[in-house]
Order: structure tokens, then C-alpha cells, then sequence
């Protein structure tokens, strides 16, 4: 543990990283510029989906901001994107013994729509892929498929409960279809009972026909179950004008501060720039990139010099594609860059708790000594895990990967919806995280990481 004028600490790091890292806290909790900085990416900007005209004027953003920092570099790295477009306002309804509802929805992200006319159909209620899987072929002939498991509200690590039924949105327009289904309809991913739908991202399969795919609010969904209880025949109608145009250019934006002593060793921090069109993209990730980009700030706010080149990274398309990420790590290839770190900031601006890892044995093992100088941070948790969409294809050229970790009990009311607005994000936490990245940046920076063998997963 770290002792209060101790020379140093007990797994090799000194006393001057402890100071070190409370010049970060100190100088982002009294002249932070990451809120401020959020504020005009979520009211400037807004909601800004990968390859639209707001994603373009957040790119320019994030360059003219990166720009005011005396950085040594400021790129716009052109990568091209999907074009995924809502349309019209998607709407829903359905009549039955109860009369006419109209329940919350909102078009996952890259299905195809409905047609001018909708889709009209009855509903079967199911609550897993491997339900519809053991159905017999053509089951859902005609039917619309209606996904409503919900998040485990067992699980204390709201992460665990949203993989837990994430499958649902992703694969299961495709394996309805398989059934003959018209249409499905998924329960939103989160543990609140509110009237929100959360969109996110679906998929197709070669050769399936491609249906279209709706969220349902929570409540939304806990509504037509009843209601399917009380009469199985109701009909469903589902309209939707949501489409894929061609590819667009778009760009990552990346700021960087070159090594003193090992220039060519290379530390990312990041967050994806793009947000669904739904919100303003508060959490979900405007809060990393300006997170990110803080750490650059507070570098040069404290004085701080980085003995290994230290980039910035705003992502662009996480949310439909992650073609921002793969070709960041193309680029870094093709140019036979030494990535030997990233961190990444994805899970919302909230307080922060500590840092998982994707590295190899020796790495992570090294890694776990910082812990005693985030314990007086409230951050305890230092811990294999998970590092992050964006800098996921770094691991094959063996950095070790990083995932900041903030309290998870609140991202998922936010996640995907309308509700993810700067004024649900609370400056303080914000900044603290800010803070501790800086913090986790600062070591990787100063004592590296001793191993270059890439990470293979158990």
C-alpha cells in the first residue's frame, strides 16, 4: 500500500509517481476542460452517426480542438464508413382485444426497412435465439418475431447483464428469418422500465433474407407481453423507412505528443467519435473522446513531458462498423509503428473504479503493481478483463490493451437512447476519470511494458 512520505512504494514505483499523479487530479478537478469540451461536442454538434454531415462537423471539431493544445502532431486519418440513415420517424402499433396501442420504438442500426406500406403481422413471443433455433422450419412463417428476454438485474456488473442478452438485438433478425419471420421486434438493453427504446447495431447473414429489426421500450415490451397473453391473435404493424446508402469518407483525428526517450514506442488513449442518431452521444462516447483528448491537456497543464509517444485517438464508427479502429491498426502496420499500449474510455463518464486488461501474462502481472496508487482514488479494481472495440485490433501487434473502467449501474438507462445528453453527465465524475487516465497514461508512459509477445486469449 502507498505510506504518506514514503520514498517509495513497495512494488518498485516512487514516491514521485504518487505526486505525480495528484498534479493530474488536482489541476482536472480545478482547471479541467473535458466538460466544457463536452458540452460543445453534445450542443455544437449533437447526435453524430458515421457517415452524416453532424459526424463530418465533429471531425472538424475534434481537429480544431486538438489544435489549441501546442501539440507536436494533429492528423485527420481518412477511413471509409458506413452510411446508415433512419428516415422517417419509425412508428409502431398494434390492435387487439385492448384496442389501439402505440408502443415506444426506434429501427436497430443497419436494417432495412419496411417499405412505404409497413409490415403487418401477428406476434410470437420468444425469449432466446435457441428457442427460435429448435423451432420447426417455418414457424414464424408470415409472424413477427418479438425478442423479449431482459437484462439479468442479478448480475452487479450491468456489463455482465447486457451480454447476457445483446445476442438477441445482434443475431436475431438473422435466425428469425431463418424461420420464415417478416419482421422482429427486441426489448431494449437496459434495466430501467422507462418509455426509451435503445437502438444498436443488428446483423445480417449471407444468403438470409434480411428482415427488419425495432427495438421495444421496456415498458414497451412488458405491455405487449400482457397483451399477448390476454390475446395471441392481436396484430402487430411495424413501419419503418430506414436504409444503407454507399460507403462516405470519414476521418479518426488524432493529436499526439512525440517521447522523449523512446519516440517510436507508441501509447493510444481513445474513444469513438460517432454516437447513434438518437441523444446526443453524452456517455456513449462523447465522454471518452474528451476524456481522451484531456489527457493530452493535462500533460501539458502539469508540465509533464512523456518519455514514450503518447496519441489521442478520436474513433470514428465503433457503433456500426469499427472501421475507424481496424484501419487506425492498418495504418500503424503499414508503417511498422511499435504500439506497445492503449487505453480506451467506452463505458460512459461516470466515476471511476479502475482498469481492466487484455494482456499477456507478463504485462498484466506488471500491470497489477500500480494498484496502490489508485486506491486513493476509490479506484480498486485493477484486473484482467476487457480493453475495447477501437483498439481491439492492437493486440495482434502486442499491445497490451486497457479498458477504463467508470461504475457501471447507470450507463445502460442512457445506452443507445434519447436520453444520453450532456445533462446526464455529471462534471465531476467526468473529470475525475479524465484524471485517472491521465494517471494509467503517465505510468504506461514511464515504465512501458516489459513484454512485446501479443496477447492469445485462453
Amino acid at each position: 500500500m502507498l505510506l504518506i512520505g514514503a520514498t517509495s512504494l513497495a512494488n518498485g514505483q516512487t514516491n514521485s509517481d504518487s505526486l505525480m499523479i495528484r498534479k493530474f487530479f488536482d489541476a482536472e478537478l480545478t482547471q479541467g476542460t473535458c466538460y466544457e469540451n463536452l458540452r460543445h461536442l453534445c450542443k455544437d454538434v449533437g447526435h453524430r452517426l458515421s457517415g452524416s454531415p453532424r459526424a463530418a462537423k465533429a471531425v472538424e471539431w475534434a481537429y480544431a480542438t486538438f489544435q489549441t493544445m501546442g501539440l507536436d502532431r494533429v492528423e485527420k486519418q481518412p477511413v471509409m464508413v458506413p452510411h446508415w440513415v433512419r428516415g422517417e420517424a419509425d412508428k409502431a402499433f398494434y390492435k387487439g382485444k385492448m384496442g389501439k396501442v402505440t408502443p415506444p420504438i426506434l429501427a436497430l442500426g443497419s436494417s432495412v426497412g419496411t417499405g412505404k406500406k409497413g409490415i403487418t403481422a401477428n406476434v410470437v413471443e420468444v425469449l432466446s435465439l435457441d428457442e427460435v433455433r429448435n423451432m420447426p422450419e417455418g414457424a414464424l412463417k408470415g409472424k413477427i418475431c418479438f425478442y423479449n428476454r431482459p437484462m439479468n438485474a442479478k448480475e452487479l456488473d450491468t456489463f455482465d447483464a447486457y451480454g447476457g442478452c445483446v445476442d438477441q438485438r445482434g443475431s436475431g433478425a438473422k435466425e428469425a428469418a431463418k424461420k420464415g419471420a417478416l419482421a422482429v421486434v427486441v426489448r431494449s438493453m437496459t434495466l430501467q422500465h422507462d418509455d426509451y427504446p435503445h437502438t444498436g447495431n443488428m446483423g445480417y447473414e449471407e444468403g438470409v433474407t434480411k428482415i427488419p429489426a425495432a427495438a421495444i421500450s421496456t415498458n414497451g415490451a412488458d405491455a405487449l407481453h400482457k397483451h399477448l397473453q390476454q390475446d395471441p391473435n392481436l396484430v402487430f404493424t411495424l413501419n419503418m423507412q430506414c436504409q444503407s446508402l454507399p460507403d462516405v469518407q470519414s476521418h479518426n483525428v488524432i493529436g499526439e505528443i512525440k517521447g522523449s526517450m523512446f519516440p517510436d514506442e507508441i501509447i493510444t488513449v481513445g474513444g469513438h467519435l460517432d454516437s447513434w442518431d438518437v441523444g446526443e452521444g453524452a456517455h456513449d462516447d462523447g465522454a471518452g473522446v474528451v476524456q481522451a483528448m484531456e489527457v493530452l491537456k493535462l500533460f501539458k497543464m502539469v508540465g509533464y513531458q512523456p518519455k514514450r509517444t503518447i496519441r489521442a485517438v478520436a474513433f470514428m464508427n465503433e457503433e456500426n462498423g469499427m472501421k475507424g479502429g481496424l484501419e487506425y491498426a492498418a495504418q500503424g502496420k503499414a508503417k511498422g509503428e511499435k504500439h506497445i499500449a492503449a487505453l480506451e474510455s467506452d463505458r460512459g463518464g461516470f466515476a471511476p473504479r479502475g482498469i481492466e486488461m487484455q494482456a499477456n501474462a507478463t504485462n498484466t502481472s506488471f500491470a497489477m503493481r500500480y494498484l496502490p496508487l489508485f486506491v486513493p482514488y476509490m479506484m480498486h479494481n485493477i484486473q484482467p478483463g476487457y480493453g475495447g472495440v477501437d483498439i481491439s485490433p492492437l493486440r495482434a501487434q502486442g499491445a497490451g490493451l486497457f479498458g477504463y473502467l467508470p461504475d457501471s449501474q447507470r450507463y445502460f438507462d442512457y445506452h443507445h437512447a434519447e436520453t444520453d445528453v450532456f445533462e446526464a453527465v455529471n462534471q465531476r465524475e467526468l473529470e475525475m476519470g479524465a484524471a485517472a487516465m491521465a494517471a494509467w497514461i503517465y505510468l504506461l508512459s514511464e515504465y512501458g511494458m516489459p513484454s512485446n509477445e501479443a496477447y492469445t486469449p485462453k
